[in-house]
């Protein structure tokens, strides 16, 4: 009788102070505030949500990373798919060996323009700096995508890709 007169006591104690936390600086909604409306500042053609100062993992000087990727050996596979605002070129190669990182469709022409219709990407992937083993074909598979606006699918009739023993093409 007495633990349950304790429990019922100190239940009842804590669900009345808890009108208290929730008015309180203890409570992490209350910590920023009601909002409230403004004017709006004129930031000018800056975009606010792009920072103009470096942070803590900033880094000190912005770099071209030079991607040193090389063509896979087949490409086994190619798929458009239409999105909303273009398509996704989705490509499945298969590699030399085992351990192949960082695989992409490079575009042949680097402003992605079509020549004669026909837009050209490159299945790349950058080679392990180890030897490594030669596999199976399912684990030396590899599948990359890339989105393609509308506007770069302008004038576009054929997408392909290409690799070092083979290309496959797609016509719309």
């Amino acid at each position: 009788m007495r633990i349950s007169l304790t429990v019922v006591m100190v239940a009842s104690l804590g669900l009345g102070a808890c009108g208290y936390v929730r008015d309180s600086a203890l409570n992490p909604t209350n910590w920023f505030g009601r909002s409230t409306s403004g004017p709006v500042s004129d930031a000018g053609t800056q975009n606010p949500l792009i920072p103009t100062q470096g942070g803590l993992f900033a880094r000190r000087a912005v770099e071209e990373e030079l991607y040193i990727g090389k063509p896979f050996d087949e490409i086994t596979d190619l798929t458009v798919e239409r999105v909303s605002g273009g398509a996704i070129v989705r490509a499945t190669g298969l590699a030399a060996r085992q351990g192949i990182y960082s695989v992409q469709l490079t575009p042949a022409i680097e402003d992605e323009t079509p020549v004669d219709g026909v837009l050209t990407y490159r299945l790349e992937g950058v080679l392990p700096n180890r030897n490594t083993a030669t596999g199976t074909p399912p684990s030396r598979e590899v599948t990359a995508a890339r989105k393609v606006t509308e506007q770069t699918l302008l004038g576009v009739t054929t997408i392909r890709v290409e690799g070092l023993k083979n290309a496959r093409t797609s016509r719309r």
